[in-house]
């Protein structure tokens, strides 16, 4: 049912290339909104439509600014592998593969579907700490750890 022995190293250079590419269309998209704004002609509207522009470059650049950050998170994720779930770990579980690293959500990766999430979500914070074999019942659900990498 689910694969064993991802490459971790191969998993991270994912997860910083899906970082890289939703960094450049934010960037794109930002840049192509201000040239936007600069090209509304003056109207009765002009004002309110300006404004709309504005706040959604303001809120372009707060996403982008988000993800720089997790760029910079993920200097701090390693490749090694663990025997307990920490920071960078790969935990697959009975139900689920988590890449305990940036709140990235759901990804593919060789065709196998992962969740990237952050120490500090719920989850890895009920898995920390755990082992091969150790169990855990989060929203109801259980589930058994079977691999760490």
């Amino acid at each position: 049912m689910q694969k064993l022995g991802y490459v971790k190293s191969a998993l991270r250079s994912h997860i910083m290339t899906m970082l890289s590419e939703k960094i450049s269309k934010l960037e794109k998209f930002i840049d192509f909104t201000i040239e936007a704004s600069r090209d509304i002609k003056k109207t009765p509207k002009y004002d309110s439509v300006r404004e709309e522009a504005q706040e959604e470059i303001y809120q372009l650049q707060k996403q982008l600014g988000g993800f720089y950050t997790m760029q910079k998170a993920m200097a701090k994720v390693v490749n090694t592998e663990f025997e307990k779930v920490q920071l960078g770990s790969v935990v697959i579980t009975n139900k689920a593969r988590f890449y305990i690293s940036v709140s990235l959500g759901e990804f593919f990766f060789e065709g196998d579907r992962f969740y990237a999430i952050s120490e500090e979500s719920p989850i890895a914070q009920k898995m920390l700490g755990m082992r091969a074999g150790d169990e855990f019942i989060l929203n109801k659900i259980h589930q058994r750890i079977e691999e760490i990498l």
